[in-house]
């Protein structure tokens, strides 16, 4: 066990790097093409073009709160933090999650209000702007798709980039109808396409994270599955209750629970039988048990007992 133990700090450990030069990577990179896009800006008069790169500068902050959270999150446990610091990632996908949602909010808004009020946009900076931006958007969520897949962290990085790279595409569609056609309304209604993209990601990133802050069961696992399958699966068990499952990350789930064990049957055996039942079928390989005699096993828990004791 000592030496899975290890092994699984190792790996947490590797993928932790990985994903902080990843992140650190797609920072450099965006917020070099930020400073472009403003001088782009600046140089051509376009409006357009000045309201990116503030879009750029949101994903900017979001990469560098991911960049931040992945670094801390490498903290070793101490006495304050028996977990350590692996929470500090979800927290942050939470909040870039939440800044996404506003950040659709504010599209919706001001494709309102260009459709009542349109507003002249310079097609030929805009298309050389919106095709380099699109270069770069794809690099840097190559960079960040490619990294730890179960890292909401991650994800949510590379959701601010995707919502960028769909903004690049909208842009050079528009910069090319308004070149052929000089319609200006195309502008603010692809925007819109994208928000409704972003949004959807967002909302599942939001929910996803918020879960997990609030201690919820892992999506493919519950308490009720653990209470029935246990003493299904071992004989010296006859009944489980007070199951609490959770997640400290997506990849790292925990339980606590009370095992009623038959008389004569030898409780350290048991304990080890649970213990390697829970790695071996489920996965859990932080488990906090507790061993209660026989006379339990005639007290079957109600459902909300295991989410309220």
């Amino acid at each position: 066990m000592a030496h899975d133990h290890d092994h699984a700090r190792h790996t947490t450990l590797h993928t932790g790097q990985d994903s902080q030069r990843r992140l650190f990577w797609a920072i450099l990179l965006t917020g070099g093409f930020m400073v472009a896009e403003v001088v782009g800006g600046i140089l051509s008069g376009s409006l357009a073009l000045l309201a990116d790169a503030g879009h750029m500068l949101t994903d900017t902050a979001a990469l560098a709160l991911a960049w931040f959270a992945a670094r801390i999150s490498r903290r070793p446990a101490d006495e304050k933090r028996s977990f350590g610091y692996h929470r500090v990632q979800i927290l942050a996908a939470f909040v870039n999650g939440l800044t996404l949602i506003a950040i659709v909010v504010w599209i919706l808004i001001e494709a309102i209000r260009r459709l009542l009020s349109p507003v002249e946009v310079m097609g030929t900076p805009m298309l050389v702007i919106a095709a380099l931006g699109l270069l770069v958007n794809v690099v840097v969520f190559a960079i960040l798709h490619f990294g730890d897949r179960d890292n909401l962290n991650i994800r949510g990085a590379a959701l601010h980039v995707l919502g960028d790279l769909l903004g690049s595409v909208a842009a050079i569609v528009a910069a090319l109808v308004i070149l052929a056609t000089g319609w200006m309304p195309i502008d603010p209604l692809l925007s819109v396409l994208v928000a409704m993209l972003i949004l959807r990601s967002a909302w599942k990133l939001t929910r996803e994270s918020g879960h997990i802050l609030l201690e919820g069961a892992p999506n493919d696992l519950d308490a009720a599955t653990l209470r029935r399958e246990i003493p299904e699966q071992l004989e010296a068990v006859c009944n489980v209750h007070h199951v609490h499952v959770w997640s400290l990350t997506p990849g790292r789930h925990l339980v606590s629970l009370h095992a009623a064990i038959d008389e004569g049957e030898d409780r350290q055996a048991a304990l080890v039988a649970i213990r390697t039942l829970l790695v071996e079928r489920y996965g859990l390989d932080h488990a906090t048990i507790q061993l209660e005699s026989r006379h339990h096993c005639a007290d079957e828990p109600e459902p909300g007992e295991d989410r309220q004791g």
